[in-house]
């Protein structure tokens, strides 16, 4: 079966709580409106029963984990007037983005949790378990959290002695570099990354040191001269992983899937 792999970027940080939020009663949101991809991924999966609105990203299956889930839920776009009329008591937001909207929101006394992405597993424990206990659900993201730990505890039984190297290689021949995401989904799966650095590597570099495992995406739905280059002719003989986006596009306890994928 051939699946589909985004950009494994380099991410990394905790929660941050604005210094509404830190006034604000853990659990006691009632209408929660997410302004990124990977706050509504958590959300869903976390308090559905608590969502006001999502972004239009998390109906993209190509990008979302969420993607059958989220249109039974408004989406909103990053305005505060959107925003704000859905009469939030808290807002999920990224440290980038909706910046404008998120200074009026703040201003009309609105809670706003801005969550950092995590470049780790490590990482993604902390950040579910945070937002967890900000929505007062502390249970279900332990039940999210021993899925996770599950998968990664199979993977493990399946690493060899010696780790294979592995590429994550993608469109215009980036790679991952070792404090990404990439790294870790790789070493949880008992690979080396065969490009630490983190250095494009094109395809006479590649073919010049070809790794035992290419880890690439699929074909697009509309493909360019960029994706065209994962596809050519002469990789034809190596062996490939692919990884669907949205597994690895936010990290969060579904990460593991891909761990599972790669550790088959």
């Amino acid at each position: 079966m051939r699946t589909v792999l985004l950009r494994l970027v380099p991410l990394a940080a905790p929660i941050v709580l604005s210094a509404a939020l830190a006034q604000f009663p853990a659990g006691a949101a009632s209408r929660v409106v997410s302004l990124n991809l990977c706050t509504d991924e958590l959300l869903v999966q976390l308090a559905p029963e608590r969502i006001a609105a999502l972004t239009y990203l998390a109906r993209d299956p190509a990008l979302s984990v969420v993607a059958v889930e989220a249109p039974r839920f408004p989406a909103v776009r990053p305005s505060a007037e959107a925003v704000l009329a859905l009469n939030p008591d808290l807002v999920l937001a990224a440290p980038w983005g909706a910046r404008a909207a998120l200074a009026v929101v703040e201003a009309r006394g609105v809670p706003v949790l801005r969550v950092d992405l995590p470049a780790d597993f490590a990482g993604i424990r902390a950040q579910t378990r945070r937002l967890a206990a900000a929505l007062g659900v502390g249970e279900r993201g332990e039940a999210l959290l021993a899925a996770m730990d599950a998968r990664l505890a199979a993977a493990a039984t399946r690493r060899p002695a010696a780790p294979p190297r592995a590429l994550i290689w993608e469109p215009r021949g980036y790679t991952a570099g070792a404090t990404s995401l990439g790294q870790a989904v790789l070493e949880a799966a008992g690979f080396a990354n065969a490009a630490p650095g983190g250095q494009r590597r094109g395809l006479e570099s590649l073919l010049a040191d070809p790794p035992d495992l290419l880890v690439v995406p699929s074909r697009p739905a509309f493909p360019s001269l960029a994706t065209d280059l994962l596809d050519h002719p002469a990789l034809h003989g190596l062996p490939r992983v692919e990884i669907p986006p949205a597994l690895t596009l936010c990290p969060g306890p579904w990460t593991a899937a891909a761990v599972s994928l790669l550790a088959r």
